[in-house]
């Protein structure tokens, strides 16, 4: 067989089922070796030892595109009633347009209470979240250093605000493996709109392609063309993939150099393991009605980041490494009380689920939950169309997220912002150090998982950071 014609006909099979195994594959670095009998299949993604003791080993990582407000979510601010709609002149007109000229304070429109034993204050649509307030560790201290959404995203997922980096899930796979060879590493459930950066936010960057994020549908089935067609039986699929292990053999033979048929003959055989396990897990018909009400299926507001949340939990009970989950619309320049409030009420209930979940089955002592955005909101807005608006621009200077399991301190708040919200004052840390927190976590040392490229040896942080204890129990 013509070695291009065979090459078009192996690319052919890659669509569907065959992509999403193939997303964490496709030209990965690592050498077949052509002297081998058969074809060894490379195992990158074996589970390896952590370098320290691990507080959790899987991460779900809930991420809030568009920067949900600090200020309307987790830390109100009640100065803000007495400044409302006062108007006043920023010059900063070297940080961005948004952070000059006339701007005016905006109070919330909402009111917060406290929470649990522990009295985390809570905005009052996060009714659910409510429930399980006292497993939260909710952060005040962290800054970003982009106000632009592509590029923070970058910033928060990849530790490099221009992109083209290993995501966090990436790292997390290659320092430690996947428990489960029978499924990707690394799962991402985005929405129907991927977030803004696309999927570099969670690409392999300079890692081999192995331990690359691999996206799942969000809307019908999460992979298509799961089952093969009735006729196909299991016999005829392996006998299928032996004949062309033995061509590839051929084929590596005659050009060594070559690297891309073997990790893609290393995505049909993972595709193939997944067709006997991954029918049962992205099931969610089921699971008990119960717990389908519990995470909001079948409710408008709340079926779609509901599923993801389920799923989320199968896949980490099933060995999933680490699974990331996008929820969008958190931008909110304007309608603020509107937008936000649809925001909170289409994940509160799921997220609650998820944490309530986690932890009857034993899984959250186990399971690091972070929930986050790229960046803060501002305690001040900008005229817009000529007019004052109920809403907040970007901001760098101040956020909140919190941590849950994994052995974070449940129950607690750490750090501060100022009295109007616009800057932390308490535990202050930047982005590189909430990396090497969720590594550490994880048992991995930021300054030993290092992958060379481009002449030197790289980091999840960029240039070194440091671990933030506060947040740890």
């Amino acid at each position: 067989m013509h070695r291009l014609q065979r090459r078009d006909f192996l690319y052919g099979m890659s669509a569907s089922l065959g992509t999403v195994a193939f997303n964490a594959l496709l030209q990965a670095e690592e050498k077949a070796s052509p002297k081998s009998a058969n074809l060894k299949r490379a195992q990158p993604l074996e589970p390896r030892d952590p370098h320290l003791k691990p507080r959790a080993k899987a991460c779900i990582f809930l991420f809030m595109e568009g920067g949900p407000s600090h200020l309307d979510t987790f830390d109100p601010k009640p100065a803000l009633e007495k400044l409302h709609l006062k108007e006043f002149i920023r010059e900063d007109k070297q940080v961005s347009a948004m952070a000059s000229g006339k701007r005016y304070y905006i109070k919330s429109p909402f009111k917060h209470k406290p929470a649990g034993e522990s009295g985390i204050s809570l905005c009052e649509h996060f009714s659910h979240l409510a429930d399980v307030a006292d497993d939260l560790c909710v952060y005040h201290g962290l800054q970003a250093e982009s106000i632009n959404h592509p590029t923070a995203c970058y910033h928060m997922n990849t530790g490099n605000r221009f992109g083209g980096d290993p995501a966090i899930g990436s790292w997390m796979t290659y320092g430690l493996g996947t428990e489960n060879q029978n499924l990707p590493a690394f799962i991402v459930l985005p929405e129907v709109a991927y977030p803004q950066g696309g999927s570099a936010n969670w690409s392999n960057g300079f890692l081999p392609a192995y331990f690359q994020g691999t996206a799942l549908r969000s809307q019908g089935s999460p992979i298509l063309d799961l089952n093969p067609p009735a006729h196909v039986t299991r016999e005829t699929q392996r006998k299928n993939l032996d004949l062309l292990a033995q061509l590839n053999r051929a084929d590596m033979q005659r050009h060594p150099h070559e690297e891309v048929l073997a990790a893609r003959m290393e995505s049909y055989e993972l595709a193939f393991r997944m067709q006997a396990q991954v029918p049962d897990i992205i099931n969610l018909d089921q699971e008990t009605r119960q717990t389908q009400e519990m995470y909001g299926l079948g409710q408008p507001e709340t079926d779609s980041f509901g599923r993801r949340c389920l799923l989320a939990r199968k896949l980490v009970e099933e060995g999933v490494r680490f699974v990331q989950i996008y929820a969008a619309g958190w931008d909110s320049h304007d309608f603020l009380e509107r937008s936000h409030k649809a925001r909170m009420q289409a994940v509160d209930k799921p997220i609650a689920a998820l944490l309530k979940d986690l932890k009857s089955r034993g899984l959250l002592d186990d399971t690091l939950v972070v929930w986050t955005g790229e960046f803060g909101r501002s305690p001040d807005n900008g005229i817009r169309s000529g007019r004052q608006a109920a809403g907040r621009d970007h901001n760098a200077k101040g956020m909140a997220l919190w941590m849950a399991g994994g052995g974070v301190k449940a129950g607690h708040r750490i750090g501060a912002t100022d009295e109007i919200g616009d800057h932390a004052v308490e535990v202050v840390n930047p982005i590189r150090n909430l990396h090497v927190t969720l590594e550490h976590i994880m048992g991995l040392d930021d300054n030993q998982l290092t992958y060379f490229h481009e002449g030197r040896f790289k980091v999840l942080s960029q240039t070194g950071g440091a671990v933030i204890n506060e947040l740890l129990g």
